[in-house]
């Protein structure tokens, strides 16, 4: 099969949706599938194609639209600032992929709710699309609302918009999958995702790779005596360091035998080096800012804590299990799926610093206790988390959606290809062309009143790509 991998989030990226996507295409390929990579690169102003170094420029495509889409015209994307985002963002990505193209591949694996509506509005009959969520973006942007928005006037309408994209996100592909039960019980509980809709895996992962990759000397190593206690992951409130800096400080009020690692940036940077000056923990926990050898770091490790607000199978935890090192987690999203207490981790609750406080004792305390806890979880790590398993299971839901599409299917596909063939030349000529009176019909609102001038090759392009009925704004989403 033809296949492609795509996301909202940006790529490449050092953690996230990025490194299960390229073990994933790796190991499709070695199954004889074609697997191409999409999404937005860090800025979200180009969609590329990632692996053939094929690129646009969104925020070009989005000049004539945004002449259209204006506050007066289109009230309601404005009407918000986090609608106002996503609105943009999402024509954007659409866009960018309808230019690049999506009419070649068999089968399309969205990687969240975002491109998963995205690529659903454009793909055609006899394309099969699987969406894999890793996450709820609903809930985190639930939060943020009442986070930075508390007093603004419609932020009920900014939920109401974001469980309604959760809603579409997790229902328009064929097959949408879960890691774990937590998050299909959100989907299924709160977003009225019918059951029979989802499927639960473990995605699998390149523990081979992963250990080669642990091999060498990170450049950094405790002081004699000195256990290591890691974190991984970006800097963001719901990672919940804070929490950790602040069970670390009673930690120090019984034993000074241990240092705290930390890894990655994040806009809470700033505010948990303060908190962990003002605890007098600077000797104690180091930053390590932005690392690209995990595996190094990790394989140092004696203990790793991933002290989350809100997670669904972070590949930090992941990656600690393969390197035989126990874990800590937050009874939170879908982290106690990952771990069985006091067997291969330990599972504290309610943001309980001093129970996390607790564990970390008890596992610095006892070598004995703590090697048991690290071999159990490499045991089971090594066969739950095996890549070939999980992408074995992902190819039959593959299979199961792929046989959910049409007959005529084929003929359709290879038409549409012939299509942009003989109109990709055209992008290199200069030629322009007046939106307002060639391509406004993508656009369900009035012109404005004056012309537009763009590129006819991109345009005509864009134009074919997109099916019938395809239109800015999206009125499934707009109509709130």
């Amino acid at each position: 099969m033809k296949i492609l991998l795509a996301t909202f989030w940006s790529i490449p990226h050092v953690g996230g949706v990025w490194p299960y996507m390229l073990h994933l295409k790796s190991k499709l390929e070695e199954y004889g599938h074609e697997v191409d990579l999409m999404g937005p690169d860090d800025k979200k102003r180009v969609m590329q194609v990632v692996n053939e170094g094929r690129t646009v420029n969104m925020d070009q495509l989005m000049e004539p639209v945004k002449q259209y889409l204006t506050p007066a015209s289109c009230p309601l994307t404005y009407i918000h600032p986090l609608i106002e985002y996503m609105e943009l963002k999402r024509y954007s990505f659409e866009l960018g992929a309808a230019f690049l193209g999506i009419e070649k591949y068999d089968l399309i694996h969205t990687q969240d709710v975002i491109s998963s509506e995205c690529i659903s509005r454009l793909k055609r009959e006899g394309t099969a699309h699987v969406a894999t969520l890793h996450g709820s973006v609903a809930h985190e942007v639930l939060k943020q609302v009442g986070d930075e928005f508390p007093h603004h006037p419609h932020s009920e309408l900014a939920r109401t918009y974001y469980r309604q994209l959760e809603h579409i996100g997790a229902t328009c592909a064929d097959l949408t999958v879960t890691a774990n039960h937590w998050l299909k019980n959100i989907l299924t509980g709160e977003f009225n995702v019918r059951d029979q809709q989802v499927r639960v895996m473990q995605y699998g992962y390149d523990i081979s790779s992963f250990l080669q990759q642990a091999q060498g000397d990170p450049g950094i190593a405790a002081a004699p005596g000195k256990k290591v206690i890691f974190f991984a992951g970006r800097l963001v409130d719901l990672k919940g360091v804070q929490h950790l800096i602040t069970a670390l400080s009673e930690l120090k009020n019984h034993r000074d035998d241990w240092v705290c690692w930390i890894a990655g940036t994040g806009e809470m940077e700033a505010s948990l080096r303060a908190q962990a000056a003002g605890l007098g923990l600077m000797n104690d926990v180091l930053f390590l800012g932005e690392r690209h050898d995990i595996p190094k770091i990790m394989a140092k490790a004696d203990l790793y804590v991933q002290p989350s607000l809100i997670d669904n199978q972070p590949l930090s935890v992941v990656e600690a299990q393969i390197s035989g090192v126990p874990v800590i987690v937050h009874h939170a999203g879908g982290l106690p799926e990952m771990v069985q207490h006091q067997v291969t981790g330990l599972i504290y609750s309610n943001s309980n610093t001093h129970e996390l406080c607790g564990h970390l004792f008890s596992l610095i305390a006892d070598d004995s206790y703590r090697n048991y806890m690290g071999e159990n979880a490499r045991a089971w790590a090594m066969e739950h988390w095996a890549l070939d398993q999980g992408v074995q299971n992902l190819l039959q839901v593959y299979n199961e959606a792929a046989g959910r599409q049409g007959a005529g299917a084929s003929y359709s596909k290879n038409l549409m290809q012939q299509t942009r063939a003989s109109l990709e030349p055209a992008v290199w000529a200069p030629q322009e062309a007046v939106f307002n009176s060639v391509y406004s019909s993508l656009i369900s609102l009035s012109d404005p009143p004056y012309p537009i001038a763009v590129h006819k090759g991109t345009w005509d392009l864009i134009r074919h790509a997109v099916p019938a009925g395809y239109t800015i704004p999206n009125p499934t989403l707009y109509n709130l």
